[in-house]
């Protein structure tokens, strides 16, 4: 290996997603002026650097690798506009410059290295890991993959280990961390190209000192190898620039370049590359992702204003300042110019060239938040961090998340033409059930595809047909035997697979994600017991148990009856019919325990949940039916306690009328009050001394539970017809909208038998079967001639009915 032709290259040593670096590097190659450009980023996917810088793409994107075996693995490959990988690139196909990528390809950097992945990190950037994202046995964090188990913890080394060679360059130059030390030595400073070149591979050659780098030299191997090869002899190397991370430039520059170390690398694994669309939050959440990442947006500002962080710094305290006044807190321009000038003096203090994101949050909290920090956190972190998402030109193929959805509609031989297809899963079936998890993982990313038809419930019920999925209450998703969806792709199918893999690399990652954000927004039990269920309909182990936590935290202190009986409705379909789901992962055993606890606490908040008006109350009610419910299905809870409650309501006289109605109904309803305490209860309610609106009130709330099983009861009729008949003249007018409400749910077989039991309640004795049979032929007329007192009877109940 020729290193003497390799050091003369014209090497240029960059740090990912720095501005600075970009702003030289361009400055550089327009000086330069290469035939040539070689860029770090793995060799398979030179064929899409033409699509990178289409005109129709636009960052931030990256390029997606993942295995293609099976194995669930991928990596990125990031550019934002002021990365100096896509700058080297942009640069070449504007200028005619012939642009090759150099590094591994993905296969390689996916494959097993010593226990670990290859990865693709960079020494100069502590923490600075961009590998693969964690998946089953892999870690849960960028970067933790990589095979440099010294320094893959950034900047603050973990208890007990030597400093880093980061943490000691930081505290030499006074800086509280590293990243406030890149800013100051590197990013902020206006560096002449060349300069820059060589005080960036000074540190880098300082920093290669600290730690194994064995996958790095390895790797810095193969990029020489590639280098030399890709030149020829036809190229000299000054017709070449090859922008690499800093440490593999100084490793070149070095000659400290081992060619045996290449036979070191692991044979590639299967594996596919594309290009896919990115974020700014992405890029800010991957904690230690390399320079600039802490705040994509400010450091998108200075680039856009050719590296003036004064410019960038000035525009997000504008920005602050607006989100301040938007949320009626008190800021003016003149706190916006102060808290300008505080940053810019900080940073002289400091020793900086221009200020950085220290000094624009600790100005800003000096400033504008008389030192509260709060607001800070919560509308400057937004600002600076951004929310761009790029977009991908057309002419890029299928994304992970499309390899999955089209391998499992292949395999699942579900619809796959622009034509609407309804089928029927039935929920006995294992695979079947395996279908419901994908299309509700497709339902819960929002990606349009199959839209909810309807059900068949254990019970018998169906559900109407075209009713989307996303108003069906999840509980009721989950107790059912089949399913009936109905299909079609579209291109808008396509479109959202590719978006949503800024979310995650599998359906499944994309469901939890969004599952775990609405989680982060729950506010009450009912509403941690939604994301509980549709978890466990997802078959998201992570999300299900992360709800499930919050589920016990919230109902602590959760004083909603609405919110809790929804808890428990959640808990009882889960302990009926949770086994078809595969909730082996969340503890099927933890959740009889929740239901009871859950249970117990709603109980207690029965009595005051009712006390309001009817608006106040309406939740409150169905609330009431599905504790009911809950109490007669699941044999683990309180019964007795729910209908000491219960019975509590309808003894009350300060909960709300139609409330304790409804809670006489449940009762009798469930045969525990007899026909004779329900007829004492009923006449004491509709009594004389009752207010009539009260007691029309009490009568609604009873007749909502089931008015078949309460016309049917000749005491409870005869009651209500006492009632009626005692309503004084000038109170019924005021009386008579409550009634007429009361009884506008009755159908045809219900009016029958309150007729049938109002005749006999007035001794019409034969005349009462007569007129049934009239009825039943709907003869009005004919009755009203058999008998005025048939035809009193009818006029009141025209009257209501």
């Amino acid at each position: 290996m020729d290193l003497d032709r390799l050091a003369a290259v014209h090497l240029f040593p960059v740090r990912h997603h720095s501005p600075r670096s970009s702003a030289t590097l361009r400055a550089y190659l327009d000086e330069v002026r290469p035939k040539a450009v070689f860029v770090e980023g793995p060799s398979d996917a030179t064929a899409l650097l033409e699509a990178l810088v289409d005109p129709k793409t636009v960052p931030p994107v990256a390029i997606l690798g993942y295995r293609t075996d099976g194995t669930p693995a991928s990596s990125l490959w990031p550019f934002a506009a002021y990365s100096p990988e896509y700058v080297a690139v942009k640069w070449a196909f504007e200028n005619g410059a012939r642009v090759e990528l150099i590094d591994v390809p993905v296969g390689m950097t996916l494959a097993p290295f010593e226990g670990a992945t290859v990865g693709h990190d960079d020494v100069e950037d502590p923490g600075g890991h961009e590998g693969e994202a964690g998946h089953e046995g892999e870690a849960g964090r960028e970067g933790e993959a990589d095979g440099e188990g010294d320094e893959g913890d950034g900047p603050a080394s973990a208890e007990g280990e030597h400093e880093s060679i980061y943490e000691a360059c930081a505290r030499a130059r006074g800086f509280r961390s590293f990243e406030e030390f890149w800013e100051a030595s590197f990013e902020a400073p206006r560096y002449e190209p060349r300069s820059f070149r060589e005080a960036l591979l000074a540190y880098a050659d300082l920093a290669r000192s600290d730690g194994d780098r064995l996958v790095h030299r390895a790797r810095d191997a193969y990029m020489a190898r590639c280098i030399l090869e890709r030149m020829g002899p036809d190229l000299a190397p000054h017709e070449v620039a090859a922008v690499l991370g800093a440490a593999h430039a100084a490793a070149f520059a070095a000659r400290d370049v081992d060619p045996a170390l290449e036979a070191r690398l692991p044979a590639p694994v299967p594996c596919a590359v594309t290009l896919i669309p990115f974020s700014f939050p992405r890029l800010s959440e991957q904690l230690g992702y390399g320079a600039g990442n802490r705040a994509p947006q400010y450091y998108q500002r200075a680039h856009d204003a050719g590296g003036d962080f004064r410019r960038a710094t000035l525009e997000v305290l504008i920005d602050f300042t607006e989100h301040l006044r938007l949320r009626g807190f008190m800021a003016s321009l003149a706190d916006t110019i102060e808290a300008f000038r505080l940053a810019v003096a900080l940073a002289e203090l400091r020793g900086k060239a221009e200020p950085g994101l220290d000094e624009v949050r600790e100005a800003t909290i000096a400033t504008m938040c008389r030192g509260d920090a709060t607001h800070v956190d919560g509308f400057l972190w937004p600002a600076v961090i951004g929310r761009n998402v790029g977009r991908v030109g057309s002419r890029i193929g299928k994304n992970s998340l499309q390899e999955e959805f089209w391998r499992e509609v292949r395999e699942r031989r579900l619809p796959a033409t622009d034509a609407p297809e309804s089928f029927r899963l039935s929920l006995t079936n294992q695979v079947e059930v395996g279908t419901s998890v994908l299309l509700h993982r497709l339902r819960i990313a929002k990606i349009p595809y199959a839209a909810y038809a309807g059900t068949r419930r254990t019970g018998g019920a169906t559900r109407r047909r075209g009713q989307a999925a996303q108003e069906v209450p999840p509980d009721e998703l989950l107790g059912q035997l089949s399913e009936t969806w109905e299909a079609q792709w579209t291109p808008a199918t396509d479109v959202a697979l590719v978006e949503k893999i800024v979310l995650g690399d599998t359906l499944e990652e994309v469901a939890t994600r969004l599952l775990e954000e609405d989680l982060a927004a729950c506010h009450t039990t009912g509403e941690a017991a939604d994301v509980l269920l549709n978890g466990v309909l997802a078959s998201s182990a992570r999300a299900a148990a992360a709800a499930l936590r919050a589920c016990d935290q919230f109902a602590a202190g959760d004083s909603d009856l609405p919110s809790l009986a929804r808890a428990c409705r959640a808990f009882a379909g889960l302990a009926s019919f949770g086994s078809s789901r595969s909730l082996t992962s969340l503890g099927d055993a933890v959740i009889a325990p929740m239901l009871e606890k859950t249970f117990a606490r709603a109980v207690l908040r029965v009595h005051g949940g009712c006390t309001g008006n009817d608006e106040a109350v309406a939740a409150a009610k169905e609330a009431l039916r599905t504790l009911h419910d809950v109490a007669l299905s699941q044999p683990i809870v309180d019964r007795g306690a729910w209908l000491d409650a219960a019975r509590g309501l309808v003894d009350s006289e300060v909960v709300n009328p139609t409330a304790s109605g409804l809670a006489c109904g449940l009762l009798y309803l469930a045969q525990a009050i007899d026909d004779a305490e329900v007829t004492r209860i009923v006449g004491l309610r509709l009594g004389g001394a009752a207010e009539p609106e009260a007691a029309a009130a009490f009568l609604a709330g009873f007749l909502e539970v089931n008015a078949l099983v309460l016309v049917k009861s000749r005491p409870v009729v005869e009651a209500l017809d006492e009632f009626l008949g005692g309503i004084a003249p000038e109170r019924f007018k005021d009386t008579l909208p409550i009634l007429r409400r009361a009884f506008a749910g009755l159908g045809a077989t219900e009016r029958r038998y309150l007729l049938e039991n109002v005749l006999a309640a007035r001794k019409l004795g034969d005349k009462a079967r007569a007129a049934q049979a009239v009825l039943l032929e709907k003869d009005r007329e004919k009755l009203k001639e058999m008998s005025d007192d048939l035809s009193q009877a009818m006029d009141d109940l025209d009257e209501l009915l």
